[in-house]
């Protein structure tokens, strides 16, 4: 398995290759939500160039949030009417999160949507971040703002997972430790996806 180990060869494996599908064990809890109507949201999923390679940025979600808090994340949220496309969502709520601006961010790919048991449809965008940008993080919205090495990311032997039964039917989680931080839920199953389709045949 070759991972991505610069902007040329992540965007080449990643562009090359059909979409993938979130692991069918992982959305099995979210059957009942098949005919609802689901608020659209969008996540980035930043990759910045240092001299040691590749990382990608993450946030910890403020503690006190009612979604999800204390969680590992990408910088996100939900659409609102004066966005544009989702792609203007997951910059604009990078920019009010940590306070990345939309011109240091390249956005170069787009994952496909995940339905979510917080009733959203979140649209995961890949780009790049300039290696020198600065945050002002909300800390309405999050706590931390950190990076880790893109071969912990993509790498699937770093990835967990554990299996449990909900309602009669086996649900999977995923997870990655990294110092002292877990990353799971959400964040992981994209991660998973992620993988799944840069290192598909």
């Amino acid at each position: 398995m070759l991972l991505p180990t610069s902007r040329f060869s992540l965007i080449q494996q990643f562009q090359t290759k059909q979409p993938v599908a979130y692991h069918g064990e992982s959305l099995k809890r979210l059957d009942f939500l098949k005919d609802q109507p689901l608020r659209k949201a969008a996540v980035l999923i930043g990759f910045v160039e240092r001299k040691q390679g590749l990382h990608v940025l993450f946030t910890k979600r403020a503690s006190h949030l009612k979604h999800h808090p204390g969680q590992v994340s990408f910088p996100g949220g939900k659409q609102e009417s004066s966005d544009i496309t989702l792609a203007h969502t997951a910059l604009r709520e990078t920019e009010e999160e940590i306070g990345i601006f939309e011109h240091q961010i390249e956005i170069f790919g787009q994952m496909v949507e995940l339905p979510t048991i917080s009733r959203f449809s979140v649209t995961p965008y890949l780009a790049f971040i300039h290696p020198n940008y600065q945050t002002t993080i909300d800390k309405n919205e999050v706590d931390e703002v950190f990076e880790v090495p893109v071969e912990v990311i993509l790498d699937p032997q770093q990835l967990q997972s554990s299996t449990f039964f909900v309602n009669q039917q086996t649900h999977r989680v995923f997870g990655i430790n990294y110092g002292r931080h877990f990353i799971w839920g959400m964040t992981a199953q994209i991660i998973q996806a992620l993988q799944a389709h840069l290192v598909q045949n």
